[in-house]
């Protein structure tokens, strides 16, 4: 028996009970037709031209529907007599590679079949200009600059690791996403301080210099449903993300429950959040200037990474132990590239490694000030954007009870692992007889 094993084989763990969470629930009912007629607005149909080449600059990880929007994209600007294509827009994503960033949008299920027209990868940028209160170049993708038009697809949330005015949403996509690895190091070159001004500012030189045709932006429910979508000119762009932001904020999933002495969550990965976790689930940031009212929990366990993140890990850092099957799984090029490019190097620190889910728990349990497990509250997630079913430890199921909006769906069980201490339904894939 290890050293650490003897530690905290005597560490016991609460009883745990499964609960649903319920959050507001309206969507769209149909996407496509909805895109169809936003497109159809005659202020955004008629920026169309027969045969214009036409860049789709598409590459939001979890953002919902994204390939059947951008699919609906392409045919509406075929029928009105243009001639689409696809270019990868995610700044360094994909190991700062066009190979790399033709892989994610291809795991996003974009691809020139799916899309119905080609698509042009490359790293290659043109510099507009330069950000007068900065000096710092602002640079577009060389094949959207190239074509006739550009439109935008993205969704419009809270960013994880600032907050301001404008966040995640189609300004950063023009500013960060299609400046490619150069442009997005570009705008993180002040750090996140200053990034909202930085988002803005060089949107606004791209806007005016690039013919950029229209933006679509969505909102999403707590429940990855989309519940607002628009089509906007250019002109509009800026405004639009700022209108919504909130709206988005609002929407937002969230755990129903002040205080966390241990929040466990099962996997982090790019299609919950750019950071691998969400700031507003979780209540940590890789910087400090991402404002959250959620609390962080005294202790954070990650059990694991998705298969979708491609080895990226970004948001390890912010975990206090995480797994030596997370560990085993880092692309360090991948992971280091995003964060050396986004500057939040808190993101992709290495936290204590622990060679069993049952360690990890126990070593958080052990660590987080409460030694009484009958008081321990403790939360178990399966990622920081899917919150409608969790855990929760059995010293909350008064104050779960109590909730209009939550209900218990079991009694009381014990956690369950297997021989070499793991638990046997990471993301709660399994479902429980």
């Amino acid at each position: 028996m290890s050293i650490i094993t003897e530690m905290l084989e005597q560490v016991t763990l609460p009883k745990m009970v499964k609960i649903r969470q319920k959050f507001p629930a309206a969507e769209l009912q149909d996407v496509a037709q909805t895109v169809r007629e936003q497109l159809a607005k005659p202020e955004i149909a008629g920026r169309v031209k027969t045969g214009m080449r036409v860049a789709v600059a598409v590459g939001s990880r979890g953002m919902t529907d994204i390939s059947l929007i951008a699919r609906v994209v392409v045919a509406e600007l075929k029928r009105l007599g243009a001639e689409p294509f696809i270019v990868p827009a995610m700044g360094s994503h994909g190991g700062a590679t066009a190979e790399g960033q033709s892989a994610v949008l291809a795991g996003l299920g974009v691809t020139a079949e799916s899309a119905g027209c080609p698509i042009l990868s490359s790293m290659e940028t043109v510099e507009l200009g330069v950000i007068e209160s900065s000096g710092l170049p602002v640079l577009i993708d060389k094949h959207a600059f190239e074509a006739d038009g550009i439109v935008v697809i993205n969704r419009i949330k809270g960013h994880n690791a600032f907050s301001g005015a404008v966040e995640s949403g189609l300004s950063k996509m023009i500013s960060i996403g299609l400046g490619k690895q150069k442009g997005a190091d570009a705008c993180h070159a002040f750090g996140f301080k200053h990034m909202a001004e930085q988002i803005i500012a060089m949107a606004e030189i791209k806007l005016a210099k690039a013919n950029f045709l229209f933006g679509v932006g969505t909102v999403e429910n707590a429940y990855d449903r989309i519940t607002r979508l628009v089509a906007v000119l250019p002109a509009d762009i800026i405004a639009t993300d700022k209108r919504l932001l909130p709206e988005a904020k609002a929407n937002l999933p969230k755990i129903l429950f002040e205080h966390i002495d241990v929040l466990v969550v099962d996997q982090l990965g790019k299609e919950f959040s750019g950071g691998g976790m969400d700031v507003h689930t979780i209540g940590r940031s890789s910087t400090d200037y991402a404002r959250s009212a959620v609390a962080s929990p005294e202790r954070l366990v990650v059990l694991d990474v998705t298969d979708y993140s491609h080895g990226n890990c970004c948001g390890m850092g912010l975990a206090d132990l995480v797994t030596r099957r997370l560990f085993n799984k880092i692309d360090f090029e991948v992971t280091y590239a995003n964060v050396l490019t986004s500057t939040g190097t808190r993101s992709g620190r290495i936290p204590l490694i622990m060679d069993s889910d049952r360690l990890a728990i126990q070593g958080a349990v052990k660590t987080c000030g409460v030694p009484d497990s009958k008081r321990l509250r403790l939360v178990r997630i399966p990622n920081s954007l899917h919150l409608e079913e969790i855990y929760i430890s059995e010293s909350m199921l008064p104050e779960a009870k109590a909730c209009a909006d939550i209900d218990i769906l079991t009694q009381p069980r014990e956690w369950t692992f297997d021989a070499a201490g793991n638990l046997n339904d990471i993301g709660f894939a399994k479902k429980e007889g």
